[in-house]
């Protein structure tokens, strides 16, 4: 998969870093000379030019990536080159950083963004999570839907502890995406047992969230 990170900035490298581990093809764009530390990441190829600008994107070849990351500081910087990315070059993901929160609700496919990443959200999100048992937490929403990917883990002496999957009926607007017990990711089928400290992950919209709590820990 080839992939365009606009931004060569310590997030765009360390993005560029993993990217490159898992096998895919990188390259990172930046309009400042002293961005491109090319030592850093030499197995990513590198561009100088400014992501929002036609011609610099026409040069990056922007039309054969299958991903773009907006990995800039500049939230106008990377609300521009996504929606660029979306409607010139028909990418078909784009991934958008966001850096202040109050410019959150900008980042969303009006704007070509198909998934958005706040630091403050994700960080927020983690320390819930760490903390909160019985309670749903939200860990990512989906772009171009309205579900997000949500966290319950169940308590001791939850009433769904010891029954099947299939024996506790979710909420409409509700999957079970995974079990994570012992340090494990599980694939649930219909047999499985819950337990108490199953930290569970669910695809579900905002009215399905209270409803999973009700019919977990109730």
């Amino acid at each position: 998969m080839k992939v365009a990170i606009i931004g060569a900035g310590n997030v765009g490298r360390a993005i560029a870093r993993e990217l490159l581990g898992n096998g895919h093809h990188v390259l990172l764009i930046d309009r400042d000379p002293k961005a491109l530390k090319m030592e850093s990441v030499p197995e990513a190829e590198w561009l100088m030019a400014d992501g929002c600008e036609i011609t610099s994107l026409d040069n990056a070849k922007l039309d054969q990536c299958q991903v773009l990351v907006a990995a800039t500081g500049d939230d106008k910087v990377n609300l521009v080159a996504s929606l660029l990315a979306k409607t010139e070059y028909g990418v078909p993901r784009v991934v958008a950083r966001v850096n202040h929160p109050k410019n959150e609700w900008l980042f969303d496919e009006s704007w070509g963004v198909d998934v958005s990443v706040s630091t403050p959200r994700i960080i927020a999100a983690i320390v819930e999570e760490a903390v909160s048992v019985g309670d749903v937490v939200k860990l990512f929403s989906l772009r171009g839907s309205q579900a997000s990917l949500v966290e319950l883990t169940l308590p001791d002496g939850a009433p769904s502890c010891g029954k099947t999957v299939e024996e506790v009926q979710l909420p409409n607007n509700a999957t079970l995406a995974a079990i994570v017990r012992d340090g494990r990711v599980i694939t649930p089928h219909a047999h499985d047992v819950y337990s108490s400290g199953d930290e569970l992950l669910f695809i579900a919209t905002a009215d399905a969230e209270a409803q999973l709590k009700a019919v977990f820990t109730a």
